[in-house]
């Protein structure tokens, strides 16, 4: 008896769970689509859109009022009332899905969500329904910066959006409809319902509150199939700015044009300005008098050795990599070509210098896969001599205390960029930057290959191979490669379970890749490898892609889009991923080669430039 009468219960309790998952709500919702008034023609469940850069200083505006004339995307939806007359009441809400963390984990609140810009307006009624009607509600949307309306992004009063811009990729659209009776029971957490409250000090995700707390038998939740894909094309050939807060007082105008100034109307539409680097008193170094355009000219390691030998310190020139007092005689917008073009001025005898050049974005993004066309300057030439520049793609932090990083639990960051190892540390810090930095250099890793040992030339006449020193044989295995340095500025935050020091391996997809810190306190975990100098830089144009994402940052180069190789990986095992807002540099710069152990070329043997070095930047894209 015994065995049927368990065979019953399991049979009863199958049933009684099976009713209760058939209970239906006296309403249903049905027809919801969103986008309706955004590429109509487009029946894909993705839809594009292109962020405007006009005006965009303020915050980028999804869609702008350039794009859709009222600034909102349409949505509709249809609700039938099955049960007695009642109101009903509805909220839409936005996330981004590309760089989230997913739903329920630890950090899931910093995703990028929203819901109408007045954060006030909770749900909205759609009026007393009859029973078995169906009525069509229509409304709209928009996405914005800052949609929480967080007060630290507040300045006198005014909602700074800018400082939290919408984030690229893709987006999707969650409706939620709910009885009167739900609202007056508060069933919906205020912290909910208007988003720019918090539970305990933290905001709440509604994503994860609607799609991962069991749903109660009184509200429907639903998800749009249209998503929308965001993506960033700065137009290259609207100007470069020129913020006269990164110049000194004596800086010249001379060179001013219509693409290139300080006026109110490149302030506004410009994607870019001219970037100055700053310069550390420090790194200053003693330079061979030469002027030499070493590409047409030539400069042989022969000529390397002989200069170093045999040039008194007396004859050197005391200098270090300067930057521009005439803003816009380097850099260059092309409008017809949509491209910017920035040059490295050649030296003359009266005018010794090694002048970095670059631009900077003005519109701060947090993650996204940022890819950049280019041809940038060669580095070698023909005899496999460097030129003494490095070409770097980099995003670095937009600073002040709204801008910090997420908490460092473990003893915390370095406070500062510039302190030692025996800086103070600090829980909060707003520095970050993530590296692409292309030179002629030595690789860390292994540890038993570095550093290279370089033979000291003397300086005697009488014997050639005293003076003309040759070099390693693992350096001039690679002689005519450059080094693609991938690093990421974590500044020491110990946190990571396997955070290290010197050489450790980290594995993706079968690839390894061999992570370097010099100790315990500094601040940078980097990344080497070796690539062709003719094949980045002397073909007509190279890609060079850094994908950050929330727990990962994956470093890309290749001559196509679709033909691109890893370089670099890491990911928050190791290092600390910034989750702050960063912008966009592209330069050409004079290094100290004190800050690269193991170059094969010391800066100060290099001829200053005897002609310009000229890059040109074709097309930036951030998806």
């Amino acid at each position: 008896m015994k065995p049927k009468l368990y065979i019953v219960f399991i049979f009863l309790s199958f049933l009684l769970l099976s009713c209760k998952k058939e209970i239906s709500l006296p309403y249903q919702i049905q027809n919801f689509e969103v986008l309706t008034n955004w590429e109509k023609e487009n029946l894909d469940s993705i839809k594009t859109l292109f962020l405007d850069y006009s005006g965009a200083l303020q915050g980028f505006l999804i869609p702008s009022t350039n794009q859709v004339p009222e600034g909102h995307f349409s949505f509709s939806f249809q609700i039938k009332n099955n049960g007695n007359t009642e109101e009903f009441f509805y909220k839409i809400y936005y996330q981004n899905e590309t760089y989230k963390f997913e739903e329920g984990e630890i950090f899931d609140y910093e995703n990028f969500y929203g819901s109408w810009k007045n954060t006030d307006i909770g749900f909205k009624t759609t009026g007393n329904i009859l029973q078995n009607k169906i009525i069509t509600i229509s409304d709209s949307i928009n996405i914005i910066g800052n949609p929480r309306n967080e007060e630290k992004y507040f300045e006198n009063n005014i909602n700074h959006r800018w400082k939290r811009n919408p984030r690229t990729g893709i987006y999707r659209f969650m409706l939620v409809v709910v009885p009167k009776s739900v609202i007056e029971k508060k069933h919906i957490p205020e912290y909910i319902i208007n988003i720019a409250k918090r539970k305990d000090s933290l905001f709440v995700n509604p994503f994860t509150f609607f799609l991962k707390t069991p749903l109660p038998n009184n509200y429907t939740v639903m998800l749009a199939k249209e998503k929308l894909k965001v993506v960033a094309k700065p137009d290259l050939g609207k100007g470069v700015y020129v913020n006269q807060g990164r110049f000194s007082e004596e800086y010249k105008k001379s060179f001013f044009n219509t693409q290139c100034n300080s006026d109110s109307l490149l302030n506004q539409n410009a994607a870019f300005e001219i970037f100055i680097n700053y310069v550390d008193p420090s790194t200053r170094f003693e330079n061979i008098p030469l002027i030499k355009d070493i590409f047409k000219e030539g400069y042989s390691k022969t000529e390397y050795n002989w200069n170093r030998a045999y040039y008194k310190r007396s004859e050197l020139i005391a200098t270090s990599a300067s930057t521009t007092e005439y803003p816009c005689e380097n850099v260059f917008s092309d409008s017809k070509e949509n491209k910017i073009i920035i040059k490295n001025p050649a030296a003359n005898y009266t005018d010794w210098r090694k002048e970095s050049v670059g631009i900077v974005s003005r519109h701060g993004l947090t993650y996204g896969k940022i890819r950049v066309k280019a041809k940038l300057t060669e580095l070698l030439n023909k005899d496999n001599m460097w030129n003494g520049l490095t070409n770097a793609i980099w995003l670095i932090y937009q600073g002040g205390e709204w801008n910090q990083r997420r908490i460092c639990n473990k003893k915390g960051y370095m406070a500062s960029y510039w302190g030692g190892g025996n800086d103070q540390r600090a829980a909060k810090i707003d520095y970050s930057e993530i590296d692409f930095e292309i030179l002629k250099t030595a690789s860390y890793c292994p540890d038993h290959l570095f550093p290279p040992l370089y033979p000291t030339p003397l300086s005697t006449f009488k014997n050639h191979h005293a003076w003309n020193v040759p070099w390693p044989e693992e350096v001039l295995l690679h002689d005519a490669d450059v080094v693609v340095a991938c690093t990421n500025w974590d500044m020491a935050c110990p946190e990571p379970q396997n955070y290290g020091v010197g050489c450790q391996d980290i594995i993706y997809q079968n690839q390894v890749f061999s992570n370097h810190r010099w100790d315990h306190n500094y601040r940078a975990l980097t990344q080497k490898s070796y690539a062709r100098d003719n094949e980045l830089f002397s073909s007509p144009y190279y890609y060079f892609e850094i994908e950050w994402k929330p727990t990962e940052i994956f470093w890309r180069i290749g001559p196509e889009p679709h033909k691109m190789k890893q370089v670099g990986y890491m990911n928050n095992t190791v290092t600390s991923i910034p989750n702050n807002q960063m912008v966009l540099i592209i330069t050409q710069e004079f290094h100290n080669t004190k800050w690269w152990p193991g170059t094969p070329y010391e800066q100060h043997y290099i001829p200053f430039p005897g002609n310009d070095y000229v890059g040109e930047i074709y097309e930036v894209i951030i998806e």
